[in-house]
């Protein structure tokens, strides 16, 4: 059967890949004509010039209109809200570390923003605020409380000792002294907070006041084991995981017993022989 109409007979003469006839200006103007290479920006550099132009306008927009608004006059019936003024102001007398402060306070400022913010005492810390991490303890009457939840109004009339009172000018409180030496603290964020709870914890050891862990109650001492001190200190919290050397600290200064240590200062031998070593590795 024949086929009327031929396709292969049809495209015999035309051939797609047969290179166009070009006159000879056409030619030339194409030898002329430059490559199409490294021309014009990337799709993602004219994106993020067109979003970064975009945003430039609007903030002029938005500047130009702060200024007209800033240039406008208050209306003569507009009503203004009154500025945030103290309320509630009570005179309290805090005697701190031995000096007698009067101040004139928002009756619902606690303790520790008295202490910080009125009086420059900044030993005390304020680290969760809520009286869940012991940073701001201090002593009131010989008592640790924690100032973030003492209102500064009933501390009057009462003694406030914070970590600044506790040396005698140049001398350092025992606690003090003790965790310098056993090396209690490591950010030392915490540490003013766990020497006052400390020395608080050795008063209430002294009156005889039982904890947690007291194995009998009806048995009055002084005397605390190392459990004793770590349930009575649970409430300072270090989130450097200083508690070993904390509770060496306190149980020196409560005793007197020097507890073990587990490490010791490098001797000076020992740290020529390490420079030593450090020079003939430097020099291979």
């Amino acid at each position: 059967m024949n086929d009327e109409f031929d396709d292969t007979s049809a495209h015999d003469d035309f051939d797609i890949t047969a290179a166009a006839d070009l006159t000879a200006d056409e030619e030339a103007l194409l030898t002329e004509m430059p490559t199409l290479t490294d021309v014009g920006q990337a799709r993602r550099t004219f994106l993020g010039q067109t979003i970064a132009g975009g945003l430039g306008l609007f903030a002029l927009e938005l500047l130009s209109i702060e200024k007209a608004f800033a240039g406008l006059s208050p209306s003569p019936d507009a009503v203004v809200a009154a500025g945030s003024a103290p309320e509630h102001l009570v005179k309290v007398a805090l005697t701190v570390n031995g000096a007698t402060k009067t101040l004139e306070l928002d009756s619902r400022v606690v303790l520790l923003d008295a202490l910080r913010e009125r009086l420059g005492l900044t030993g005390s810390k304020k680290g969760c605020d809520q009286g869940q991490c012991g940073a701001c303890t201090v002593l009131v009457d010989g008592r640790r409380v924690l100032s973030c939840l003492t209102l500064a109004a009933n501390a009057e009339c009462r003694e406030v000792t914070t970590i600044e009172g506790l040396a005698k000018g140049d001398r350092l409180h025992p606690m003090q002294a003790a965790f310098i030496k056993y090396d209690g603290f490591q950010c030392g964020y915490c540490t003013p907070g766990q020497i006052c709870s400390a020395v608080g914890l050795l008063e209430e050891a002294r009156r005889g006041h039982v904890s947690h862990v007291t194995e009998d109650v009806t048995v009055t001492t002084s005397r605390l084991t190392d459990d004793q001190i770590r349930e009575r200190m649970s409430g300072n919290i270090c989130r450097c995981g200083a508690y070993p050397k904390i509770v060496a600290a306190i149980q020196e200064a409560h005793s007197g017993r020097e507890s073990a240590r587990t490490w010791r200062f490098v001797e000076e031998e020992e740290l020529a022989r390490v420079r030593k070593e450090w020079q003939d590795n430097e020099t291979v």
